[in-house]
């Protein structure tokens, strides 16, 4: 992981409440942004409420605010993920899964920008067509396969990079339901033909979503708005590569629940990779793929770094996370079931039910019951504290 030292504090909180106000400036906000904005600036302070925990040793009292749980925020994805991640690892089949990413070219991007509900949705729509097309030919698997994809729009230095990371069951359901197909080689399907494939339906789509006219078009795309300019620039991307990358084969269940863990509630930019902020500027840590993948150190001002990170920000109501064939909603537990049987693989067994506190020392090793100031009592709540009412205080930020 490429993040900073441990001893750096620096939030995307504290430049959100230090720089929002000089970006709201310069920027129009769309209203998610604002709702995000908003929730990670009072994120874990007195606008969130919060209550006071005693320790029933020693006495002495702890002051902790409430978490905005905004699925943006760098600070509140811990116990969302774990919660998913737990709720999906009842689901995994005793079978090999594969990775597969599907990205669209950056050229698409300003067009993005105008229409990210839209055109999320058509990435979504293209790779799971595409999969699915392939995992019923018979030259592969023949049957229905599972997919799980998981929506990124970034890429480590925080630019526009939109790309779907596709988890795919080796091997699927026969159509009459009657025996499990497993995947007839090593990689699951030849890359080249999904991204040709994949770039047809997605293309496909796009034209079509023009002639309903639910596209907007502005700034640098309002040429586009005119059919004959759309279909032109429509040619260019059909001429373009599209880029299909499958990556090698996870080797087993476990592998697949820390893909899972990692990828899923995954935000643009953690709070560890923030180095500095001098001058109005921040320097953040990322990694350079196309430089043997070397750890780097990146400057932008400070109203450019929430310009970028906001770029990220999702519609409201959208799913990042949606499954496919196997995994839809509808009919997976009774599918999931008979896949299961024919596996010879035995029923999953409820998780435990656990609470906060043990999750939290469970998945971090930090036991947040325990007593700061003795380190041997417990903290028990003693009165909970209403929100504040949210005033500038809270956009501008303490320095």
């Amino acid at each position: 992981m490429c993040s900073a030292p441990e001893a750096a504090r620096l939030e995307v909180a504290t430049l959100f409440r230090r720089y929002g106000e000089a970006y709201r400036e310069r920027y129009h906000l769309s209203a998610g942004q604002a709702r995000a904005m908003r929730a990670i600036e009072a994120c874990r302070t007195e606008a969130m409420g919060g209550h006071l925990q005693a320790c029933d040793r020693c006495g002495a009292v702890t002051l902790r605010y409430h978490s905005c749980r905004d699925r943006h925020c760098p600070k509140c994805q811990t116990l969302a993920k774990e919660r998913w991640v737990e709720a999906r690892r009842g689901e995994l089949l005793a079978t090999r899964h594969d990775h597969v990413v599907f990205t669209l070219p950056h050229a698409l991007n300003p067009l993005i920008q105008g229409n990210p509900r839209q055109l999320y949705g058509l990435l979504f729509a293209a790779a799971a067509d595409t999969l699915l097309a392939f995992g019923r030919d018979p030259r592969w698997i023949g049957g229905e396969i599972g997919i799980t994809l998981v929506l990124h729009s970034w890429g480590q230095n925080l630019g526009q990079h939109v790309h779907v990371h596709g988890l795919v069951t080796a091997g699927g359901l026969s159509p009459d339901g009657g025996r499990w197909l497993p995947a007839r080689r090593r990689f699951l399907f030849p890359v080249r033909a999904l991204s040709r494939v994949f770039r047809g339906k997605y293309l496909e789509l796009l034209v079509r979503a023009h002639r309903r006219g639910t596209l907007a078009f502005g700034g640098s795309t309002a040429g586009l708005a005119d059919r004959p300019a759309f279909m032109r620039f429509i040619a260019t991307l059909r001429r373009a590569d599209w880029v299909v990358y499958a990556k090698p084969p996870f080797a087993g269940p476990e592998q697949v629940i820390a893909y899972l863990g990692r990828y899923t509630h995954r935000v643009a930019i953690a709070n560890d990779r923030l180095v500095a902020l001098e001058d109005d500027h921040v320097s953040f840590r990322w990694r350079d793929y196309r430089d043997s993948a070397r750890c780097k150190t990146m400057r932008l001002e400070a109203v450019e770094f929430i310009r970028r990170f906001l770029l990220h920000v999702l519609p409201q109501g959208f799913m990042r996370i949606r499954h496919y064939g196997l995994f839809a909603n509808r009919q997976r537990r009774t599918k999931l079931a008979r896949c299961r049987e024919l596996l010879a693989q035995p029923e999953p067994k409820a998780p435990p039910k656990e609470s906060v506190a043990a999750m939290m020392r469970r998945v971090t090793g930090r036991d947040i019951l325990a007593c700061p100031h003795c380190g041997e009592g417990r903290l028990q709540v003693v009165a909970i504290l209403r929100p504040q009412r949210w005033t500038a205080h809270y956009a501008t930020g303490p320095p």
